[in-house]
């Protein structure tokens, strides 16, 4: 988890400064954060973090808020560990087949 909290604060990071930026150009042409070619260069970091967590057997479900999924099996059925943006642990889990519709507490 702790590499995943790292990439994620990053990703989180990048996520805001990009919509700023994004705001800011499509209203005035400029922004604080920088022009079109830094937008773009946001955007490939961003690709690159997300890409960082499939590499890992991770799966990124949203990425607003950052929903990652930690492939599993609980009590022999198919689950993912369900981690929210926020949360302080890996507590949550769903069965695979439906999603964070059905998402529980890891049982202790």
């Amino acid at each position: 988890m702790p590499e995943v909290r790292r990439h994620a604060g990053e990703l989180v990071t990048l996520r805001a400064d990009l919509a700023e930026m994004s705001l800011d150009l499509r209203a005035g042409g400029s922004s604080a954060h920088g022009g079109l070619p830094e937008a773009k260069a946001l955007e490939a970091r961003l690709s690159e973090l997300i890409s960082w967590f499939s590499d890992q057997g991770l799966e990124v479900k949203g990425v607003a808020p950052l929903l990652v999924d930690f492939p599993a099996e609980l009590e022999g059925v198919s689950v993912r560990l369900c981690w929210l943006e926020g949360e302080p642990e890996l507590g949550w889990y769903h069965r695979t087949d439906l999603g964070i519709v059905g998402r529980r507490r890891l049982p202790d």
